[in-house]
């Protein structure tokens, strides 16, 4: 797993940050300034490399036509700067397909006041060498003003946010290789796709081949619904040294939902959105449909549901390839909810081998009420004798007796070195073992499918804390798990009222008004 970032990191970000916290005031949100930020960035990188005599290809930069570069934008002063930037994001978002005009598409100024653009240009983005900078550094300290931009609750920014440590423990134990296709089809700002990138340049670097690195950058791609969140992918890729800025971009900016995976991936890491309903109805193969303005007909799908996580789940299944595997975050409902549900379980336990599921903890996520688990399971091809490829499931409870805050007391590596140790990466399943700590039971397929509606949302341990009252866990904590809880339960329950036809949106004002305080 990762470690902490380093001080030069931590100290770039605390440069960076100041300067978002100069624009807020001037009423943009960290998210903004992040966008503002990728483009002065892709910018000036470009001008880099056009410039240094020793890049591998200077010629990358030359998609960014002379009267629209870095040096003539900084050349300006004043109202003709802020003129000059509102020109080159129009020009520079007419390049679709390329990593470029994924990161320039739609772009707007909003940095309105040309003493400030020049401050963040020049000030900032101008006196760093960012090419020069190790992709390590410029990559996390990017990575890190992301992770402060989920902090704004109120844009909702904290949904495309996967803490790294979970992110960082579901690649160690899936072990992507250069011989991997690797894809998230919710990809937000592209932090599991960067994280495998940097897996495999650990274990493989140095015996890398110059093919294999090249077959690497093509094999590593990414969809996202949102436009601006794509924008952020893309730079945080580019930072990283994933792609090239003048290549075809590896983030497809669609609904992945919408039709048939084209092309087919060995390894999925994902964590769909927490959104509960989607706007859109999925008819898969048994035909029902419920009322909504627009369906989408995917016959690779076993059930028909408005229930966005599920219809992930199938898309991920026909997104595997045979012998694929996949790593995903799913919110609790997805292993109890019936009709729909179960008929998705059934399909994952025959059809797949649904090997693994680490029950995660709340308090992790910046949505609250958020009870998620990671499922971990394999495709196979279909068998001959129709027998299950389902034999045992693994349960790690992460749960309970567990509590963490997102800022008093967060997720930390330690916390899920015993779940990585457990599950044994890159060994048979069959040489696992239950563990003294009574977290890592297994369950067999018969056990699963005895269960009411295939429920797989199975807990055994009980949380000694909440049951002594004189417990040292503090009551604030204590607190946040009933707030957590209730939280959780009003999902469900605007789950149940919309499925009964109530109205989505007022549903949704309802829940902002009865939100806590921060």
């Amino acid at each position: 797993m990762t470690t902490a970032a380093s001080p030069q990191t931590g100290a770039l970000v605390a440069k960076l940050w100041n300067y978002c916290n100069v624009l807020r005031d001037n009423g943009l949100s960290t998210i903004e300034y992040v966008e503002q930020l990728s483009y002065l960035l892709f910018l000036k990188m470009a001008d880099e490399i056009a410039n240094d005599p020793f890049a591998d290809d200077p010629s990358a930069a030359k998609i960014v036509p002379a009267d629209y570069d870095w040096r003539t934008l900084v050349s300006k002063t004043g109202t003709a700067l802020e003129e000059q930037y509102r020109n080159t994001l129009t020009e520079l978002a007419k390049h679709p397909g390329t990593t470029l005009g994924t990161i320039f598409a739609k772009a707007q100024n909003r940095i309105t006041e040309p003493a400030l653009l020049q401050k963040l240009a020049v000030d900032l983005i101008g006196a760093q060498d960012w090419t020069g900078t190790g992709t390590d550094l410029k990559g996390d300290a990017y990575e890190g003003l992301l992770a402060k931009g989920a902090e704004d609750t109120k844009t909702g920014a904290g949904q495309y946010f996967t803490p790294r440590v979970l992110i960082d423990a579901m690649v160690e134990v899936t072990q992507p290789t250069l011989e991997d296709t690797i894809t998230d089809p919710a990809c937000g700002t592209g932090g599991f796709l960067i994280a495998a990138r940097q897996y495999i340049r650990k274990h493989y670097g140095s015996s890398m081949s110059r093919e294999q690195r090249l077959a690497l950058e093509t094999n590593i791609f990414g969809t996202e619904l949102v436009p601006g969140t794509a924008r952020l992918a893309a730079m945080n890729m580019l930072l990283h040294g994933i792609g090239r800025s003048d290549g075809p971009s590896l983030i497809k900016v669609e609904d992945a939902l919408a039709k048939k995976p084209s092309r087919h991936a060995s390894l999925v890491l994902a964590n769909p959105p927490f959104g509960k309903k989607s706007a859109i109805t999925v008819i898969g193969t048994d035909g029902k449909s419920e009322r909504e303005d627009i369906s989408y007909d995917r016959d690779d799908f076993r059930a028909s549901t408005t229930n966005k996580q599920l219809n992930f789940l199938q898309h991920i299944m026909s997104l595997m390839a045979i012998n694929g595997r996949a790593a995903v975050v799913l919110p609790d409902n997805v292993l109890f909810e019936g009709g729909a549900g179960e008929k998705v379980r059934r399909r994952l336990l025959q059809d797949f081998d649904l090997h693994t599921i680490l029950r995660l903890p709340t308090g992790i996520f910046y949505a609250g009420g958020v009870k998620a688990n990671v499922l971990f399971f394999d495709k196979k091809a279909p068998r001959a004798d129709g027998r299950p490829h389902t034999s045992t499931t693994w349960v790690y409870d992460l749960r309970t007796a567990k509590h963490f805050t997102l800022k008093t007391r967060p997720l930390r590596q330690a916390d899920l070195q015993e779940f990585v140790d457990a599950y044994l990466p890159g060994k048979p399943h069959s040489e696992r073992v239950e563990l003294e700590s009574g977290r890592f039971k297994p369950f067999s397929y018969d056990e699963l499918m005895a269960r009411d509606k295939i429920n797989l949302d199975i807990a055994w341990m009980k949380d000694p804390a909440l049951e002594d009252a004189d417990s040292e866990l503090p009551p604030g904590v204590i607190a946040q798990e009933i707030v957590e809880d209730l939280k959780a339960a009003l999902a469900e329950f605007v789950a149940i009222a919309e499925a009964l036809g109530a109205d989505p949106d007022e549903l949704a004002e309802g829940d902002e008004t009865a939100e806590t305080p921060s």
